[in-house]
């Protein structure tokens, strides 16, 4: 053994290792032996050491921090991660969508911000994005858009006709495209992009009083961007960008935050609103709810091993800590089912007790046996019971994060309000947020991906679906199409 590196190699069972290097056979030249149990070992285990990738969000990474509390809003949850002063340890993965583990970073995607907070009492998961909307509204369409966005049956390549047609036929989608064709389709870095609960949220305080909220993490790097022709280049010499950025920013000490801030909504003002607070593909205009602090994420721990603290990091909405609850989103009541199953049938039924989805408070369920169980469970395994089992506590944990609801069972949209309709939050947000510069940008991008195996039929619907959010930049985006 070198004496300069006293770490003696074993096998899986902590038995020493005679040789790294070679292979038990008969002779030197001889056959090899089946009896060498530790070749045997290796290759077993490479054959299985992939696990099968997310379905959405499959290329991404992630840093460990923590969340401290910098403002009192004790008076609209009692969620302990939010109380005054106080630091709850954190993990952060950022993703892109329809990519899979190999693609690039720097593709045009949204891009996934989602955080997994170990609080005292539970841990609280929160899946969001870099955009405060998103492409659908009802569960229903949101697997048919996954797909639209990835590969073909017939050829395994991804197509903008497929996109552009799906997005064409949907036009809730018209907000998010606009978004994802701007300057923040690209992030120059997951550091230098906000990140968003996009959903709706139910907060609820000590006396019981129910509010609706939005979560803003705003970056306190700078919002910063790549251009279509900047990503194209490190898509080709550097397909890990954001990957490598993140981990050597840590590495080196240059730990980025974001700010947390919340928009908050009593609980009555809600169904009056003029828009639906629960549409996906909306945003609640700020002069009407205004960005309140709450606190300040900061990353400044990288893995140490990707596949045990990153590839298996599970974060699931349905995840939510007393005081904090769903909304009617329709989208968000989904997602309480779908990501808790995926996780299931990607990384088995025990996925919680892989420690990065372990919550670091005391836990007694009765959840027992199944693949991969590995802590010990003890009788009795039922409830309720007289063996001194553990116990739910309706009193100091009461089911408050609840609204009414009724009516005939139904396959409808939402209720329409006031002023609801799917191209204006979109067509603002190119007159009056973006500058000329930004326009412009905008529409070199629509139309260098339009040029790019759109059929007729679907380039018609484009051209319509864009002068529906700004009539100038549909026609310009039709005369840059049509001049090629």
């Amino acid at each position: 053994m070198n004496k300069d590196n006293p770490k003696l190699t074993t096998n899986d069972a902590g038995i020493p290792v005679s040789s790294d290097e070679y292979s038990l056979t008969v002779g030197p030249n001889g056959p090899i032996l089946l009896q060498d149990y530790y070749l045997i070992e290796q290759m077993a285990n490479f054959n299985r050491e992939k696990i099968p990738e997310r379905q959405p969000h499959a290329k991404g990474s992630g840093a460990f921090g923590c969340f401290e509390v910098t403002k009192d809003v004790s008076a609209y949850t009692k969620a302990v991660v939010f109380q005054p002063g106080k630091k709850t340890d954190t993990l952060m993965r950022f993703s892109t969508v329809a990519g899979e583990q190999g693609s690039p970073d720097t593709w045009r995607d949204p891009r996934g911000f989602a955080l997994k907070f170990y609080t005292s009492e539970g841990i609280y998961d929160m899946v969001g994005n870099n955009t405060p909307v998103f492409f659908v509204r009802d569960p229903i369409k949101f697997q048919h858009f996954i797909r639209s966005q990835k590969r073909r049956a017939d050829n395994g390549l991804r197509d903008n006709d497929m996109q552009w047609d799906f997005w064409t036929l949907s036009p809730e989608s018209a907000h998010q495209v606009t978004v994802l064709m701007g300057d923040r389709g690209i992030p120059k870095t997951w550091r230098n992009m906000n990140g968003y609960s996009s959903h709706t949220y139910m907060w609820v305080n000590a006396k019981g009083e129910r509010f609706f909220v939005k979560y803003h993490f705003k970056t306190d790097q700078g919002i910063d961007f790549l251009t279509q022709e900047e990503a194209d280049r490190l898509a080709g010499i550097d397909g890990d960008y954001h990957r490598r950025d993140l981990f050597e920013s840590i590495k080196r000490g240059d730990y980025p935050s974001w700010t947390l801030k919340v928009q908050i909504m009593p609980f009555e003002e809600a169904a009056a609103y003029r828009l639906n607070p629960f549409d996906l593909t909306k945003v609640w205009p700020h002069r009407d709810y205004p960005l309140k602090e709450v606190g300040r994420l900061t990353l400044n721990r990288n893995p140490t091993d990707f596949h045990t603290e990153i590839e298996q990091a599970a974060f699931e909405p349905n995840n939510m800590v007393s005081g904090i609850g769903p909304s009617p989103d329709k989208m968000l009541l989904a997602r309480l089912f779908s990501y808790a199953d995926a996780h299931r049938a990607r990384l088995g039924v025990n996925y919680k007790q892989i420690p990065v989805n372990h919550p670091k408070c005391p836990f007694h369920s009765y959840s027992k046996d199944g693949a991969m169980r590995v802590e010990n469970v003890s009788d009795p395994v039922y409830a309720p019971n007289s063996k001194g089992g553990p116990q739910a506590d309706g009193q100091r944990y009461p089911q408050l994060e609840v609204w009414d609801a009724s009516g005939e069972f139904v396959r409808a949209a939402y209720t329409l309000r006031k002023d609801d309709d799917d191209w204006s939050q979109a067509g603002d947000l190119v007159r009056k947020v973006m500058d000329d510069a930004q326009r412009n940008r905008l529409v070199s991008n629509v139309v260098g991906h339009l040029k790019k195996g759109v059929s007729k039929p679907v380039l018609q619907r484009a051209f319509e679906y864009w002068s529906n959010i700004d009539k100038d930049i549909g026609e310009r985006i039709k005369k840059g199409v049509n001049s090629f």
